[in-house]
C-alpha cells in the first residue's frame, strides 16, 4: 500500500477563532479588519490561479 506524503494529503480548513471585541479600541479593530482583508485577497488570488489552471486544461482538452 503506498504511503501518502503528509504534504500531499488534503488539509481540513481551519476554523477561524471569533475574537471578543470587548476592550478593543478603534485602531485595534481597524488592524483586525486589515488582516482579514489581506487574507481574503490571498484566498481570491488562489481561486483565480485555480480557475486559470482549469480553463487552460479545458482549452487543451477541448474537442472540436
Amino acid at each position: 500500500m503506498p504511503v501518502m506524503d503528509e504534504d500531499a494529503a488534503p488539509r481540513r480548513r481551519q476554523v477561524l477563532e471569533k475574537p471578543r471585541f470587548d476592550g478593543w479600541d478603534v485602531a485595534q479593530l481597524q488592524d483586525y479588519i486589515a488582516e482579514l482583508q489581506a487574507e481574503i485577497a490571498r484566498a481570491e488570488i488562489a481561486i483565480g490561479a485555480r480557475q486559470d489552471h482549469r480553463a487552460a486544461a479545458e482549452a487543451f482538452f477541448k474537442k472540436g
